[in-house]
């Protein structure tokens, strides 16, 4: 494990540093199951230390929040959750137990993605495609879209491009609307954290590293909106990959995975 300068660190100081937080991005690959681990032992961390916290999930888009409100509150059961909820086919594996964890603590568990619709939307039709939508559906993805160039858009389309036949056309304008698309996800993540944010609590939301690594994507809209904020970034490696680019570290600590 590695902090930010690339010196050693340990588990106990990941956990400490997120204690002392007022938001904490964890970035994992979703098939990585010491990444949720980790998350699980990083909630259960939280517990211990007396910390109240609100678990914030890119698995869950903003549209099903009152089915993961009613679940825990008891006002449905987890089968009537999971049918309204549309759950990634690990939930149960991965993110079940993460989910479970917060019920039992009395946590709120947030959806805090765009709409996959939305999304999809914008990557056909680019961001004019909101303007058409019904006020409650364009409620469902950030007010404040701020999707221009930068380092987040140039990574965004060597990413991409490496993927060859991924990439759709290929051509500046198909690259541009997939960039608007994944810019509103971000947007709307960062939206939500922002929203969710409360005195004396930590806000932990797990994503896919790309949405945080070297405090990129959803992290730089967040502090964008929240200057003042206290956000650690966590980066889960798989495997033995090397951490890193000429940017930086991914993450204020690098935690690597069997």
């Amino acid at each position: 494990m590695l902090d930010s300068r690339g010196g050693l660190s340990t588990e106990q100081a990941v956990f400490d540093a997120a204690a002392r937080a007022d938001v904490v991005v964890v970035g994992e690959q979703h098939d990585d199951p010491g990444a949720h681990r980790f998350e699980f032992a990083l909630l259960q961390a939280l517990a211990e230390r007396g910390r109240p916290v609100t678990l914030a999930m890119e698995m869950f888009e903003r549209d099903v929040q009152p089915a993961l409100d009613a679940y825990l509150a008891g006002r449905i059961d987890e089968a009537q959750m999971l049918e309204r909820a549309r759950p990634w086919p690990n939930y149960q594996a991965d993110y079940r137990p993460l989910v479970e964890l917060a019920r039992t603590q009395g946590w709120p568990v947030v959806a805090s993605n765009a709409p996959r619709r939305a999304a999809a939307q914008i990557a056909r039709q680019g961001l004019a495609a909101l303007d058409a939508l019904a006020p409650a559906r364009r409620a469902e993805v950030a007010a404040e879209l701020q999707c221009g160039a930068g380092p987040y858009r140039e990574k965004f389309v060597a990413a991409l491009q490496g993927m060859g036949g991924h990439a759709g056309s290929g051509g500046p304008t198909d690259l541009g609307r997939m960039f608007d698309a994944q810019c509103a996800k971000d947007e709307t993540m960062a939206e939500t954290l922002a929203a969710r944010m409360a005195p004396g609590a930590v806000v932990v939301h797990v994503n896919g590293a790309f949405h945080s690594d070297e405090r990129l994507g959803l992290v730089e809209r967040l502090q964008r909106r929240r200057p003042e904020a206290k956000i650690l970034v966590v980066s889960v490696v798989k495997g033995d990959g090397a951490p890193g680019s000429v940017s930086g570290p991914p993450g204020d600590f690098v935690v690597r995975t069997p």
